[in-house]
């Protein structure tokens, strides 16, 4: 028999908002005062922050992916991302996988941390809160805080990561920078929001120069600067150079990289496989060389 629910609405004899109350049993998330009634965050910012804290781990939060799930532009949607982190609601931290690529580390709090803090699956055993029973398993999604006391403004802000200055060649040359402003020139033809005067094109010159030093092709350079532009783009110089500093490639491997193992040789006594660097004898029958001689 299924329970009876409650929705008659509780009027406010102020003329207020009137509330119309259903009890939740399944998909659902539990979002604090704190966080839904902020006082500093804009609007913007606390249905981010609701959206994430609902998703299950691992789920992809970065900007493109939200661009893409909501109608806010790019510009905008970071924006909030900022906020959260100056309020302590997340963190992304910057990792670089064995193959090279980079990624961006995304934890969520569901309380705000007054510090630098770490992802908390990786914190010890013994730190980390209790698990969520089993009949509430949409609250199990972000492993829960202790409450943390209110902060100092100063203690927030010191939990701010710098900002990233933008890239630039390890060894400047005049042909990176000639190829640099010719591709930089060739955007005020091919995307109208771009308004690029002579001295914008030499603010940002190092930061292509330091691309294409890292072999990106042109045209890759392009594709990274002109796709999902949010419109109006209000500030062109701003807008490029967050691009060309959160996108930056990883540098490429190097050519003459020595090889992992070394290659399988026939044994000349046995005739077995053995890896070394050169044709020879394997282990056992060198022993046994040593031994007769």
């Amino acid at each position: 028999m299924d329970t009876q629910q409650d929705i008659s609405p509780s009027h406010a004899p102020s003329g207020g908002v009137v509330h119309v109350k259903v009890r939740h049993s399944s998909h659902f998330t539990v979002i604090g005062n704190h966080l839904a009634q902020h006082s500093k965050l804009s609007l913007l910012a606390i249905g981010l922050a609701t959206h994430i804290q609902s998703l299950p781990p691992g789920a992809k939060v970065g900007i493109k992916c939200l661009v893409e799930r909501f109608p806010e532009s790019e510009a905008r949607i970071a924006g909030a991302l900022r906020e959260l982190e100056v309020h302590g609601y997340l963190t992304r931290t910057r990792e670089r996988l064995p193959s090279g690529r980079v990624i961006t580390r995304t934890t969520s709090y569901n309380q705000p941390c007054t510090g630098p803090r770490t992802n908390p699956a990786a914190e010890p055993r013994a730190r980390r809160t209790p698990s969520v029973p089993e009949h509430a398993p949409e609250r199990a999604h972000f492993t829960p805080l202790p409450p943390a006391p209110p902060a100092a403004p100063a203690t927030v802000a010191a939990a701010v990561p710098p900002k990233a200055p933008p890239p630039r060649p390890v060894t400047p040359s005049p042909q990176l920078d000639r190829a640099a402003s010719a591709l930089l020139l060739d955007l005020n033809g091919r995307a109208t929001a771009f308004d690029l005067s002579d001295g914008h094109i030499r603010e940002l010159t190092p930061a292509v120069a330091a691309w294409l030093e890292r072999k990106a092709t042109p045209a890759a350079i392009r594709r990274a600067l002109t796709t999902d532009l949010p419109l109006p783009l209000k500030y062109p110089v701003k807008f490029l150079e967050y691009r060309l500093t959160e996108q930056f490639p990883p540098p490429p491997p190097p050519a003459d990289r020595p090889p992992l193992h070394d290659p399988l040789q026939n044994c000349d006594g046995c005739d077995r496989a053995f890896r070394a660097p050169e044709p020879g004898h394997c282990a056992d029958c060198r022993q046994e060389l040593a031994g007769t001689a």
